[in-house]
């Protein structure tokens, strides 16, 4: 394949687009929007005519799919299918961290809802329920005791999706009314911030205020342990803190938000960001 655009795989344009947009546009990196709601490929025939891709699909499936049919025609993608796949399933990447020694929550996981009612008088609580696949806390709940894990669990029981059957259940982490959030491009770590908030979910996108996270040698350590742990991309990466200072992995975001980053922080991650791509992919780019 010769030189030829950069594909940008969007559905929804956010404010973390438009910047990488801006950052591509004031570097004069060719590209094009690829929406994945209207993208068509041939199986039969796989030649695209693109040189790289960058993926910034909010969608899971969709993300996991189109990365996966761009690598089938030739188009090296960041991030690349396999950390999609890993990262958008907590309980997989709970499994790779675990695996890699990396400290994440103590978990459970039963294959019913049903099953992880008892399990719970064992485990403990409070705990947490999430579901396996999804972002920005939505559908996670804290269990605080037996009526609300029943509660919680009988709900589950009746959603349709199959993926939402799984319990996927972390102890509840103590913690100073913060989270951490950090970004690591192949490696590297480039900043992290706090997510600040009164809620348990921290998430910016429930309202959390970011603030700077100072990068010590221990909290360096980890976030490269975790990196290697998963792969070579763009990675936005849970901490959990307890309030003895120990700190845990909680969970790795393959295409992460991060405008209150750039707000707080006092590194150009946008063009952190963009050099790490074009160092994957800029050599086949027009």
């Amino acid at each position: 394949m010769g030189a030829a655009p950069l594909a940008v795989l969007t559905s929804r344009v956010r404010v973390e687009e438009r910047l990488l947009f801006a950052e591509l546009d004031r570097r004069g990196v060719a590209y094009e929007q690829l929406d994945t709601r209207r993208a068509v490929f041939r199986v039969d025939q796989p030649s695209l005519p693109y040189g790289g891709a960058l993926s910034r699909e909010i969608s899971h499936t969709r993300n996991l799919y189109a990365t996966t049919l761009l690598e089938y025609s030739g188009v090296p993608v960041v991030n690349p299918a396999r950390i999609i796949a890993l990262c958008g399933d907590k309980l997989l990447t709970a499994l790779a961290l675990q695996a890699a020694g990396v400290p994440t929550p103590r978990a459970i996981v039963t294959l019913t809802p049903e099953a992880a009612v008892d399990a719970l008088d064992d485990f403990g609580y409070p705990a947490v329920c999430k579901p396996v696949i999804g972002s920005w806390g939505r559908l996670g709940a804290r269990l605080v005791n037996r009526e609300t894990a029943e509660t919680v669990l009988e709900h589950r029981a009746a959603l349709p999706s199959p993926q939402y059957q799984i319990a996927y259940v972390q102890e509840f982490v103590d913690k100073p009314d913060r989270d951490i959030k950090a970004y690591v491009f192949g490696g590297d770590v480039v900043g992290a911030i706090y997510k600040t908030s009164t809620n348990w979910r921290t998430n910016t996108a429930r309202g959390g205020r970011a603030l700077a996270c100072p990068l010590t040698d221990d909290l360096v350590k980890l976030l490269c342990a975790t990196a290697e742990a998963v792969g070579d991309g763009v990675l936005g990466i849970d901490v959990l803190e307890d309030r003895d200072g120990r700190m845990y992995v909680n969970e790795v975001n393959h295409t992460p938000e991060f405008h209150g980053a750039v707000e707080v922080l006092g590194v150009d991650l946008v063009g952190a960001y963009v050099d790490f791509v074009l160092s994957r992919v800029g050599g086949r780019l027009s």
